[in-house]
């Protein structure tokens, strides 16, 4: 079990690596300039301890040395970490930000082929909490675990290959600190870290969906009085966080704490060894300093390693979060091949179609046929739960049926393109979204090229035009997150004066007269009676009171069956 985790995290770790492969050339720029600034660093350290000690021992002697070549190499060195250290912070940091960006469009586009019913499984708090937070903490992979993890393969062994040309015995030492530190001390952390990382992650989700749920839902804990409870478990669900990140940053903490206890004992072996080979003149004094020196700075390649290897854990459970969501299937398959054409006016025909909600789940619709003619309105009534929306799902490919078919001018609706095919449907579904914008943009929606004219119209055709008039700025005025600032009933009207702006031969109405007064439900109605001639009708409603004058058949919907009503 524990060998298939390991397994897991690492074939993890490399499909985020995967994702960067478009950035492929910033990356190896950006590594380039990480090594040349950190070896250059290391190079200062170890010529300025050689020239230093050089010029010592050159004055005590009374003797002469060239130190103009030492010095140029100094400022050369420390020429190229400054300009090194700032290209790659410049590089990486900008190949991060487009990474990031990059991979919220790549989710979103996984996203899109999925059914509102699959990503409502989720919730707003959950499907935000993967696209911002866990994407975010993908950033890590690359900066904090990818970046140290390949400079330390390559640099480390460069500073063995130097040290090893002096003091064979010396680099031996040194590398098996560097494995210490390096390798097992990283392995300790990641498997001391593991369980908390992964669990940090799903805290903190946790917290920001709990969080989300009382800004939503304030009112209603305010008036049952559970604004104080509600309070209790952010309070402890915060707790919980904190407790988890100290944990994790005690490990992080003692495995990059024992990085400069490995770094002394590596730079005190050179030391004594050095010492050894100075009495029997194999080295100079010099070069003693210089390989403690090269030692000892050699460890700052080694030492992000612990700390990598506990911030993996946390950023591949975020990972794993990500990929759960980019990796559902959709419900609705694209058609395969060419799909054939939308019909410009269409008919529409259910034949014995069942459909239900999971495997599990008891049906919905059976055995149920319904035939709308084009150019005609047809009613579909049935009492709250009888399956009257689930009829607009599969219609809109939304969810998929598990027997019979739904034809489409004798075409089957599953060989049609399901983007084709939702841009002949103009829809008012029973609860219909209104975004935090002008009410201008939650028209245009529509139809982004909708004259002055197009837009009056619908809103005439909506009952909207005393609404418009007396609002502050007129279809210049936000509506509020969710249509916020507005009634129910004014945001059912946006939605209908949305549908019939978009002009589509096929419109479905979901309750359409639901939170209007009786008066204004009469008047949209005789609007809708003139606006929809010529257009395939479907609306759905629990009761006919009203609908006479607007439908051409009435059918029932009782126990997933479909009854004609004379």
């Amino acid at each position: 079990m524990k060998a298939r985790h390991e397994t897991s995290s690492w074939s993890l770790f490399w499909r985020v690596i995967g994702l960067l492969w478009p950035y492929k050339r910033w990356i190896a720029l950006g590594l380039f300039c990480s090594l040349a600034a950190s070896l250059s660093g290391i190079a200062l350290l170890a010529v300025s301890g050689w020239f230093l000690s050089s010029m010592a021992l050159a004055g005590v002697a009374g003797a002469t040395m060239n130190y103009f070549t030492p010095s140029a190499i100094i400022r050369g060195l420390a020429l190229v970490r400054i300009s090194g250290r700032y290209a790659e912070r410049l590089i990486n940091h900008d190949v991060t930000l487009r990474a990031l960006a990059g991979l919220r469009l790549w989710l979103y586009d996984r996203l899109w082929p999925l059914s509102p019913g699959q990503t409502a499984m989720l919730g707003h708090s959950q499907l935000f909490s993967r696209m911002r937070a866990d994407i975010d903490r993908l950033e890590h992979v690359y900066l904090a675990v990818f970046m140290p993890a390949v400079m330390a393969l390559i640099g480390f062994p460069l500073i063995l290959w130097v040290t090893a040309g002096y003091l064979g015995a010396a680099a031996m030492a040194t590398g098996l600190m560097a494995l210490l530190a390096g390798v097992v001390l990283p392995l300790w952390a990641q498997r001391r870290s593991r369980a908390t990382g992964e669990a940090l992650v799903s805290a903190e989700a946790g917290l920001r969906q709990q969080v989300g749920d009382i800004i939503l839902g304030a009112a209603e804990l305010e008036l049952y009085g559970q604004s104080a409870a509600a309070a209790a478990r952010v309070e402890a669900l915060s707790r919980q966080q904190e407790d988890r990140k100290a944990r994790l940053d005690s490990v992080q903490s003692a495995g990059s704490g024992l990085v400069p206890w490995a770094a002394a004992t590596a730079t005190a072996w050179t030391l004594w060894l050095g010492a050894g080979a100075l009495g029997v003149g194999h080295l100079a004094g010099p070069d003693v300093a210089m390989l403690c020196l090269l030692a000892m700075g050699g460890f700052e390649l080694i030492g992000p390693l612990p700390e990598a290897m506990s911030q993996l854990v946390a950023s591949l459970a975020a990972a794993r979060r990500v990929f759960e969501l980019a990796d559902q299937s959709p419900r609705i398959p694209a058609a395969s091949g060419a799909a054939p054409g939308v019909p410009a006016r269409p008919s529409i025909r259910f034949e014995h179609v069942a459909m239900r909600y999971g495997d599990h789940s008891p049906p919905v619709l059976t055995d149920f046929d319904l035939e709308l003619p084009a150019g005609r309105r047809v009613a579909l009534l049935g009492p709250s739960g009888a399956g009257k929306s689930s009829v607009l799902q599969v219609l809109l490919r939304f969810e998929p049926i598990q027997q019979g078919r739904i034809v489409i001018d004798g075409l089957d609706l599953a060989a049609l393109d399901p983007e084709a095919w939702r841009s002949r449907v103009s829809v008012v579904e029973q609860r219909t979204h209104i975004f935090n914008a002008s009410l201008r943009d939650n028209l245009l929606i529509a139809r982004p090229g909708a004259s002055e004219a197009q837009l009056q119209a619908a809103l005439d055709g909506a009952q909207l035009q005393g609404f418009v008039a007396g609002l502050p700025e007129g279809l210049e005025t936000w509506l509020g997150e969710g249509g916020a600032l507005i009634s129910g009933g004014e945001g059912r009207r946006v939605a209908i004066a949305r549908a019939l702006l978009a002009d589509r031969p096929v419109l479905l109405l979901d309750e359409p007269t639901e939170g209007l007064d009786p008066a204004t439900a009469q008047s949209l109605l005789g609007a809708l009676e003139t606006l929809t001639r010529g257009r395939t009708v479907l609306l759905i409603s629990h009761q006919l009171a009203g609908l006479q004058q607007l439908v051409e058949a009435r059918y029932r919907l009782e126990r997933g069956r479909c009854v004609a009503l004379s």
